[in-house]
Parts: C-alpha cells; sequence; structure tokens
C-alpha cells in the first residue's frame, strides 16, 4: 500500500515538475541582446552613465529640501563628485573604443522618484531629512552594486585602466553612503525620534 502511495505522489510530482518546467517563465532576449560579457559591460555603462546624469539633477532638489546642514553639505559634495563621475565614466567608454551614450536607467528613474515622493510624504525638517537620506543611500547601494560589478566586468576582460577608474567611482560611493549615515546617527535620525 505504501508503495502505491508513494508512486503515486511520485507520479504527481512529475507531473507538477513537467507543468512548471514548460511554463518555466524564460523570457525571450530581444533581437539587441548582449551575447558577451563586453557587450554587456557596455550596456552597463550606458544604464550608469544615464543614472548619474539624473543624479546631477536629482541632488541639488535633495539639497534644496534638506534642513541639516551637514546633509546639504553631504548632498552638495556629492553633487561635485557626481559630475567627476561622468568624466570618468566618458573615460570608461573611450577606453572601450565607444561613444559616450546614456541609455535609460530603470532603476535610477524608480529611486529618484521615490526620493521624490519621500518629499512629498513629509513635513520639511528633520523628519524630510532623514527620507532624504534614506532615498540616497537606497541610490548609493544602487551605485555601489553597479560600479562594483562593472569594475569586475572590466577586470575579467582584461581592462585595467578601465577597473580602475570604475574602482575609484567605487570608493566614493561608499564614502558618500558612510557620510550620509554619519549625518543620520550623529544628528538627524535622533532629531526626527524627537518629533514623534
Amino acid at each position: 500500500m505504501k508503495t502505491a502511495t508513494n508512486k503515486k505522489e511520485t507520479t504527481t510530482k512529475s507531473k507538477a515538475t513537467a507543468k512548471a518546467t514548460t511554463k518555466t517563465g524564460v523570457t525571450k532576449p530581444k533581437s539587441d541582446a548582449a551575447s558577451g560579457l563586453t557587450e554587456l559591460f557596455e550596456d552597463g555603462l550606458k544604464d550608469i552613465y544615464w543614472a548619474e546624469k539624473a543624479l546631477t539633477k536629482a541632488l541639488p532638489k535633495m539639497a534644496k529640501n534638506a534642513t541639516s546642514p551637514e546633509l546639504i553639505d553631504a548632498l552638495n559634495s556629492h553633487l561635485t563628485e557626481t559630475e567627476g563621475q561622468i568624466s570618468r565614466l566618458e573615460q570608461v567608454f573611450e577606453l572601450a573604443g565607444q561613444k559616450a551614450v546614456a541609455k535609460k536607467c530603470d532603476a535610477m528613474a524608480g529611486l529618484i522618484e521615490e526620493g521624490n515622493g519621500i518629499l512629498e510624504e513629509t513635513e520639511i525638517g528633520v523628519v524630510r531629512d532623514a527620507g532624504i537620506i534614506a532615498a540616497c543611500q537606497k541610490i548609493e547601494h544602487y551605485e555601489i552594486a553597479t560600479y562594483g560589478t562593472l569594475r569586475q566586468f572590466a577586470e575579467t576582460l582584461g581592462m585595467e585602466e578601465a577597473a580602475s577608474l570604475l574602482e575609484q567611482t567605487l570608493e566614493e560611493e561608499k564614502a558618500a553612503d558612510k557620510a550620509l549615515t554619519i549625518v543620520a546617527v550623529n544628528a538627524v535620525n535622533f532629531e526626527a525620534a524627537e518629533a514623534d
């Protein structure tokens, strides 16, 4: 009896597995999809190039809406860094033998939109400052992940100079994230908590 039950369970599981494998949800690639690491690397460069350019418009808005002098300084400082990062990306494009072209980064567009939402959903003051820090740190974490990946791709492809430039930016993004944490921990979050 146990054997028959086990067979039945196995058959049922096999049918479920077969059903799942026929409906795997595998996405069909576009006709211009990357077929090698070089193309994937170049596509990633285009994506982050757009993201950095979009950030040069978003950071001033965040700074205008912040009230903490330390936060305003951190945002303005990172704006200057971001402009330098754009120039660095243009050098990486050149090293890759490509024209610097931006391709809309859906992730950054979403993060910026979320940041704008935080501005609308918070009162001006320390609570909004805490929200700005949260939004900016999400952006920093996305950039850290992206630059880390691109640097590794460049190393794998033997593009040492490009990898070095991407490493510079990666370290700046980590430092910007750390600066935001310091502003949050040293003042803004505590002051926002007192507003409750």
